[in-house]
């Protein structure tokens, strides 16, 4: 077993390239998620982070070393999670597509529950377990 914050490269071929696969992917949703309002953009590239740990260690630090999203994986490592402002534009961002794609995209009650419960979801797990960074930087703070 590896230690805390130690990376476990996959010792076969195949399983690299597995993780390796996975972690594009995840890059790629991550960077349809810029523009794509109500996709995330960071989750995707901590999943992608995450993969490339199991894989290719330089595909690892080259998200890590991105500017937008890399210091913001860099925190959510470190269990500092998001910042007020990032939560605040996330779970806006939810709320209106999930609203919007619910009254305007379908015409079925039963996908427009499935929309707006899915972004409830959503919305309860930013709120409830990802941690606000200021808080915890606030919490780590001793005391004077």
């Amino acid at each position: 077993m590896a230690a805390p914050g130690e990376t476990i490269v996959s010792r076969s071929r195949l399983g690299r390239a597995g993780w390796v696969t996975f972690g594009c992917g995840a890059v790629g949703l991550g960077a349809l998620g810029i523009v794509v309002p109500g996709l995330p953009t960071t989750g995707f590239f901590v999943l992608a982070a995450w993969a490339f740990s199991r894989s290719s260690p330089r595909l690892e630090q080259w998200v890590l070393d991105r500017p937008g999203v890399g210091p913001l994986v860099r925190d959510y490592r470190a269990g500092l999670g998001m910042p007020r402002r990032a939560k605040v534009v996330a779970i806006t961002m939810l709320v209106v597509s999930c609203g919007l794609s619910a009254a305007l995209g379908v015409d079925r009650p039963a996908v427009r529950l499935a929309i707006v419960t899915l972004g409830a979801v959503g919305v309860a797990w930013i709120l409830w377990r990802v941690p606000t960074r200021e808080t915890v930087l606030a919490r780590r703070r001793p005391p004077s």
